[in-house]
């Protein structure tokens, strides 16, 4: 337990001393703990720190992990201070045809880039009752092999998806480019805030838009420091 305690304790510092580079309250940024590169023993660990807002990229893992993960909440429910339950992020790409076996694990859906797969959501939610949240995923880096919808084509896209009844739209997500020049991926961040701003400032969503999903182990700092409300870290916790 001691190096991943060690390296969330120096995450968690990182992020205090961008918020205070940018003015911000650490208390506005929601650190998600990314399972797919982890052992299951790993994220026993991570529950017991505290930690219950977990992400996964692949469908089948999810569902193998979220099995896990609750058998061993409930293995541990009578211990004191421990969690009582988890809250699930899928961040990776999902096919139409995934979401009716996604949306009963999960509380949060990152990858949402065209109105067929919001629409396919909001459907298997109406028949099942509940009203997920959803982020919009924007290509903010123009990268052609990345998923999520141009920027251009965005408050459109919002506007469609905050009309449909059984889902919530309820922010951005977008992923920094592949590089290791900081002004490049601080370039593709500050173009997701700005895209969130106006698509708040024209009211074409509720109250509830609030989330702005980016930074991963390798850019999270500058992330923070461009507004980023919801960190999506894997390895830095897990492999340092």
């Amino acid at each position: 337990m001691t190096k991943i305690k060690e390296r969330i304790e120096l995450i968690k510092a990182n992020i205090n001393a961008a918020c205070v580079r940018a003015g911000r309250d650490p208390s506005e940024v929601k650190l998600v703990v990314v399972t797919k590169s982890a052992t299951f023993e790993a994220i026993e660990q991570v529950i017991r720190l505290g930690f219950t807002e977990l992400g996964e990229n692949r469908v089948q893992q999810l569902k193998k992990i979220y099995t896990q993960a609750e058998e061993f909440l409930r293995a541990n429910k009578d211990a004191p201070a421990f969690p009582r339950e988890i809250r699930w992020h899928m961040i990776g790409h999902l096919q139409r045809n995934k979401v009716r076996q996604v949306l009963p694990l999960v509380t949060m859906v990152h990858s949402v880039d065209t109105l067929r797969l919001a629409e396919e959501i909001n459907a298997a939610a109406v028949k099942m009752g509940i009203c997920p949240e959803v982020l919009l995923q924007v290509n903010t880096s123009q990268e052609p092999q990345k998923f999520g919808i141009p920027v251009g084509a965005a408050p459109h896209l919002a506007e469609q998806i905050a009309s449909l009844p059984n889902l919530r739209l309820v922010g951005l997500m977008t992923m920094g480019p592949l590089t290791h020049n900081k002004d490049v991926i601080r370039k593709s961040f500050t173009r997701a805030r700005e895209l969130f701003v106006e698509i708040r400032g024209e009211k074409i969503v509720g109250k509830q838009f609030t989330e702005l999903s980016m930074g991963m182990s390798s850019d999270y700092e500058i992330a923070v420091e461009e507004g980023a409300t919801i960190l999506r870290i894997g390895s830095a916790i897990f492999s340092g």
